[in-house]
C-alpha cells in the first residue's frame, strides 16, 4: 500500500528516539554557523547572509563579494544532507537573473565549470563540488578547504565577467 504522512511520521519518530539524528543535525548546524563566522571574519569585503537551515535537504549561506552582488549574483556555500557533500554555487538573486546569466555564460569560456540547466527546483548557475566525504572531526581543515574553493570560484567568476 502507499505510505501515508502518518507512516512517514511514525518512521521519523522511531529514528528520532535513537538520538543520532539530532546529534548529527546539531553538529552540521554548529559547523555551518562557525564556518560562516570564520569566513565572514576573514573576508569583511564579502556580504554574508543568514544561515538557511532548510528541510534536512540542504543548508546554506550566501557569501558574496561586492562585485558580484552588484550584478545580482550570489555565491552560496551549500551542505547537501542526503549526499553528505559540500558544494559552492553561483546563483542569481532570482530565477530571471539566473536564466539570463546561464544564457550569457553559455557564450563565454568558463573553463572547467559546467552550467546548470534551468528548470524547476534548480537554484544555481554553476555548482562546484568541494568535498563529498567531509571530515567533521577536522573542522579547521574542512573550513579552510571550503573557504579556498569559495574564494576561488568568486575570483574566477569576477574574472570571467570582466
Amino acid at each position: 500500500k502507499m505510505q501515508t504522512i502518518n507512516d512517514y511520521i511514525n518512521e521519523y519518530t522511531i529514528q528520532l528516539r535513537k538520538g543520532q539524528i539530532q546529534k548529527a543535525y546539531k553538529g552540521i548546524m554548529t559547523f555551518m554557523s562557525e564556518l560562516k563566522n570564520y569566513m565572514a571574519g576573514r573576508h569583511p569585503e564579502y556580504a554574508a547572509s543568514a544561515l538557511y537551515f532548510g528541510y534536512m535537504d540542504m543548508t546554506y549561506f550566501a557569501f558574496t563579494p561586492v562585485e558580484l552582488k552588484k550584478k545580482n549574483l550570489k555565491i552560496a556555500v551549500v551542505y547537501l544532507h542526503e549526499q553528505n557533500r559540500f558544494e559552492v554555487w553561483l546563483g542569481g538573486s532570482n530565477r530571471k537573473v539566473q536564466a539570463e546569466y546561464i544564457e550569457l555564460l553559455r557564450k563565454m569560456d568558463i573553463g572547467c565549470y559546467k552550467l546548470s540547466q534551468t528548470g524547476p527546483g534548480v537554484d544555481s548557475i554553476i555548482e562546484v563540488q568541494i568535498d563529498d566525504r567531509p571530515d567533521f572531526e577536522h573542522a579547521a581543515d574542512l573550513m579552510q578547504k571550503i573557504e579556498d574553493k569559495t574564494i576561488e570560484l568568486s575570483n574566477n567568476i569576477i574574472s570571467i565577467l570582466t
